[in-house]
């Protein structure tokens, strides 16, 4: 069975590294040489910090890579018996990419989107095909991180949920099955709390130190609201607020004026070096 993955950035290098590690022939494509490449550097620089830590051997790494073929030519993907994409989180770019991929492939092939909460009902609608549609929400990083979210979409069929979640569970993932809804299950539960960590911080309550102390001593928590803010980027937070706000017209998914600030500055977290704390 062979992956083709849509997309070589954080996201769909690392599912791309998930799926050869499970054993799977995988195609990563991207628009140019230089994209695929540089996600080609990211699994393998992956893999060698596992194989620094004994989690795996140097052969196994290796073999891992071998299994992972780079493509700037979409049509290269058609083979593939399942595919996942994962490219930037714009709607119309999805639904574009999705038609092109319902045109080259089997009807057979199951089409997955990585989405962390654009609808999977909708893009679907792009399709010839929308029972063989779904979302598979993989969190950063995909090889660390063991759940996935599980969408079902309007017209996703029983097969086609059974057939993915086998694979997922093949990948090594617990899987959260999600009914289609506005940014799922985990985005519409954490967001509220980073956003209101940041009203916090914007109203001058206390630092953003103390903010994410707190919330880690007393609740328990491996990384406080702001760093896993910076984590994700908060260009991502600002599009998760956004959706959410427009899709439900719930207050309390309102955005803070200090997190439209730095994303208009340019302080995206930690893939631009600063957001809430400097890296």
């Amino acid at each position: 069975m062979s992956i083709g993955i849509v997309g070589s950035g954080t996201m769909g290098a690392g599912i791309a590294q998930v799926a050869a590690q499970a054993g799977y022939e995988v195609f990563l494509w991207d628009l140019n040489e230089e994209l695929v490449q540089s996600g080609l550097a990211n699994i393998q620089k992956s893999l060698n910090m596992i194989a620094q830590k004994g989690e795996t051997t140097v052969e196994t790494a290796k073999q891992c890579l071998e299994r992972i073929n780079t493509t700037t030519n979409l049509a290269n993907l058609s083979s593939s018996d399942f595919i996942i994409e994962s490219v930037i989180e714009k709607l119309e770019i999805k639904k574009s990419l999705f038609k092109k991929l319902d045109g080259l492939c089997p009807p057979e092939t199951i089409l997955a989107t990585n989405t962390s909460g654009l609808s999977i009902t909708e893009l679907a609608a792009a399709t010839n095909r929308q029972e063989k549609v779904i979302g598979t929400h993989f969190f950063i990083p995909p090889p660390r991180m063991e759940p996935v979210e599980l969408v079902q979409g309007y017209h996703t069929s029983e097969a086609t949920l059974k057939e993915t979640e086998k694979l997922l569970i093949s990948f090594g993932k617990t899987v959260i099955k999600v009914k289609d809804s506005p940014l799922f299950v985990f985005n519409r539960i954490i967001n509220p709390m980073i956003n209101e960590a940041i009203f916090v911080l914007q109203e001058g309550l206390a630092t953003a130190e103390d903010i994410d102390k707190v919330m880690k001593l007393a609740g328990h928590h491996p990384i406080g609201p702001l760093a896993l803010a910076d984590f994700c980027g908060l260009d991502v937070v600002l599009m998760v607020s956004e959706t959410l706000f427009r899709d439900t017209g719930d207050t309390k998914y309102r955005t803070p004026v200090l997190l439209r600030q730095l994303v208009s500055a340019g302080h995206l977290g930690r893939k631009t070096g600063k957001g809430f704390f400097e890296y």
